[in-house]
C-alpha cells in the first residue's frame, strides 16, 4: 500500500515493523531446530534425511517450552528494562525544580499536542545524545545527557525532545524494546548452542553396532552439523539486520515528527549537526545506542547501520520540510575559570586605560574606581556659586 503523507507513512511503517517482528520471533524456532539437529547429529550415526526428520519432531516437542521461555523473557524485560538501562547509563529522574529549562520545554510540547508527559531523566555525560524508553504510558521516559543541555540552545533541545516524543507517539519505543528483547533471545540461544558444541569437543557418539542401524542409515552427520551451524549463523545475522532495519526506518519519521511538533526544521537540522559524531555514551550497550538520537558507532556496511547518516536525514528535512543546512558545526569552548578580564572599549584591559592604574586592594579583573567620587554630594559645605573664578555651566559666574 502506497504512503502519501506523514501519517500514512507512519501506519505503513508500523505494518512493516510488525511483519519484521513476526520474522524475528520465528528465528527463535529456527534456533531450536538447529539445536535439535546438532543434538541428534552428535548422538549417533544416521542419514541426513533421518536426522532432519528427528530434529523436526524434537522442534514440535520443544516449541511450547521455547514459546514460554521467550514470553517470560519479554515479561521480565517489560517490567525491569528501564531499571537495567538506568543502571547502565546512570540516568536519574529530575523534577521541574532541578531542571526547570528542560522540564518546561518538554511540558510545553506535551501540552501543545495533548500528550501524556513522560518521565524526564538526565544522564551525567559530556556526550551529546538523548533517547526514549518504556513500554506504556506509565513507563515512558526521555533521557537527556548533560552534554546536550550545555551545548544546544532551547530551540535545538526542543527539537530533540520532539524527536523522542515522536518515537513514543508512533510506538517506536515499545517496538524497539521488544525487538531488542527477542534479538537478545536469539543471540543468547545461538551463543549457548555454540558453547555447548565447543565444550563437547565436536565429538559424536557412535551406535553400538555398525551393522544394525535400525533403518537410520549413515553418512549424514557431518552434513547435518554444517546445516545446523549455517542455520544458527543465519538466524543470528538476520536478527541483527532486522533489529537495525527497525531502528533505521524510524529515524526519518521521528525527525519529521519533531518538525511537525515544533514547526522549526532548522532547529532539528542544527541539533543534528551539533550532535553528529559527539553522541558516544561510554559503557552503553549497542541496544541502548540504537535508541539514541544518533549512533556514532560506525559499521562496515549499511546493512548494519542502526541510524541513517546525518547527511541523509538533513537532506530529507531540507527536501520535505524546507530546512536550511548550516553545514558541520563546531561547538563553543567552555568558559575557562581563570580567563583574563574582558578588554576595555579601546582594546586595553579594564583598569589600565589611559595610563590608569588600579587602586590598592582592588581585586584582579574588577574595573578601576577612583578613591573619591568626582562630585561631593550631601556634604556640609556647599560651594558658593558667586565665588570668583567659579565656572558655571555657561561660563564664569558674575
Amino acid at each position: 500500500m502506497a504512503a502519501y503523507g506523514l501519517y500514512t507513512h507512519i501506519a505503513s511503517n508500523k505494518r512493516r515493523s510488525i511483519v519484521l517482528l513476526v520474522w524475528l520471533f520465528a528465528l527463535v524456532y529456527v534456533l531450536v531446530y538447529a539445536g535439535a539437529l546438532v543434538a541428534e547429529a552428535m548422538s549417533y550415526q544416521a542419514s541426513l534425511d533421518y536426522l532432519m526428520r528427528k530434529a523436526w519432531y524434537d522442534l514440535l516437542a520443544a516449541a511450547p517450552w521455547a514459546t514460554i521461555g521467550t514470553v517470560l523473557w519479554v515479561i521480565i524485560a517489560y517490567y525491569f528494562h528501564q531499571s537495567m538501562i538506568d543502571a547502565i547509563t546512570g540516568g536519574r529522574d529530575v523534577t521541574r525544580q532541578e531542571e526547570p529549562r528542560l522540564y518546561n520545554l518538554l511540558e510545553n510540547l506535551c501540552i501543545s499536542r495533548g500528550i501524556t508527559m513522560p518521565k524526564l531523566k538526565v544522564m551525567e555525560s559530556d556526550a551529546l545524545n538523548a533517547f526514549a524508553t518504556g513500554m506504556n504510558e506509565k513507563q515512558y521516559a526521555v533521557t537527556v545527557t548533560t552534554g546536550l543541555l550545555n551545548s544546544l540552545d532551547d530551540a535545538e533541545i526542543e527539537a530533540v525532545l520532539g524527536h523522542e516524543l515522536t518515537h513514543i507517539r508512533n510506538g517506536d519505543v515499545r517496538m524497539m524494546v521488544v525487538a531488542v528483547i527477542i534479538a537478545g533471545v536469539v543471540g543468547f540461544f545461538a551463543e549457548l548452542l555454540f558453547r555447548l558444541w565447543f565444550n563437547t569437543g565436536f565429538g559424536m557418539r557412535r551406535s553400538r553396532s555398525s551393522d544394525d542401524d535400525g533403518g537410520r542409515g549413515k553418512g549424514g552427520n557431518m552434513i547435518a552439523l554444517v546445516i545446523a551451524v549455517a542455520l544458527i549463523a543465519v538466524a543470528w545475522l538476520l536478527s541483527v539486520m532486522i533489529r537495525f532495519a527497525l531502528s533505521r526506518s524510524r529515524e526519518f519519521l521521528a525527525d519529521a515528527g519533531s518538525v511537525e511538533l515544533t514547526k522549526n526544521p532548522d532547529a532539528m537540522i542544527s541539533a543534528l549537526r551539533k550532535i553528529e559524531g559527539r553522541g558516544e555514551l561510554p559503557g552503553a550497550t549497542s541496544a541502548v545506542m540504537e535508541m539514541c538520537v544518533d549512533n556514532p558507532r560506525e559499521e562496515f556496511s549499511d546493512l548494519f547501520d542502526t541510524h541513517p547518516s546525518v547527511d541523509k536525514r538533513i537532506e530529507a528535512l531540507i527536501t520535505f520540510a524546507g530546512g536550511h543546512d548550516p553545514g558541520p558545526l563546531a561547538l563553543e569552548a567552555p568558559d575557562a575559570g581563570d580567563a583574563p578580564p574582558p578588554d576595555g572599549p579601546w582594546g586595553e584591559p579594564a583598569g589600565e586605560q589611559a595610563g590608569a592604574s588600579p587602586a590598592a586592594g582592588t581585586p584582579a579583573g574588577q574595573p578601576f574606581l577612583p578613591p573619591q567620587p568626582p562630585i561631593e554630594l550631601g556634604g556640609d559645605r556647599q560651594p558658593d556659586p558667586r565665588a570668583p573664578g567659579k565656572a558655571g555651566p555657561w561660563g564664569r559666574q558674575g
